[in-house]
């Protein structure tokens, strides 16, 4: 999967697709589980891993929301905002592995992104990789939500707790940051 593909899950459409699945899930219906990972996995696992910077710790993160979605799904109340709720069960998980890791002794550093990208499955990744470590950890957070997960940036805004200004200007910032990058490697 390319980086800045056209993957945008979350279209007024999909909320209330991925809403009526969390009903069905309150329901009982364990069948609605599939299509909810399905139409929800690559913005929770991009999210985990903008937070994490780790590929190992994102995928566990995504496993462990999804196993607290499921069984907590009695207690979800419709809203009208379904990628909000998953989210927020994913920043909670990501602050909790971050707390676990500060009472570790970490064996690496992050991860470089052309991992992160899986350069070596998509070498056209290798240039959004080199861009993306240019860029400081909330602007990578900020273009990955928007780029791949396909969030508005009043979304993202609260998401990261930051007024909406912030988001906007550092996404401006960020784009201009990552196609000076290209432009100067002769890509797009």
């Amino acid at each position: 999967m390319d980086l800045f593909s056209s993957s945008k899950q979350q279209s007024g459409s999909s909320d209330e697709q991925i809403e009526e699945l969390l009903v069905k899930l309150t329901k009982g219906d364990i069948d609605a589980m599939g299509p909810l990972y399905d139409m929800t996995s690559t913005s929770v696992y991009a999210f985990a891993l903008s937070m994490l910077k780790n590929s190992f710790d994102a995928e566990e993160v995504m496993h462990d929301c999804y196993v607290k979605l499921f069984l907590a799904a009695k207690s979800y109340s419709p809203q009208g905002k379904p990628m909000a709720y998953i989210l927020s069960i994913v920043r909670n998980a990501c602050i909790n592995r971050l707390n676990e890791q500060k009472r570790t002794v970490p064996m690496s550093n992050d991860e470089p992104w052309e991992t992160l990208l899986k350069v070596e499955e998509h070498p056209n990744n290798l240039l959004i990789a080199e861009g993306m470590a240019l860029l400081k950890e909330d602007e990578q957070q900020i273009v990955l939500l928007h780029a791949i997960s396909g969030f508005k940036h009043r979304e993202i805004a609260a998401f990261m707790h930051l007024p909406l200004s912030t988001v906007l200007s550092k996404y401006t910032r960020s784009v201009r940051k990552l196609k000076k990058h290209f432009m100067e490697r002769g890509g797009y």
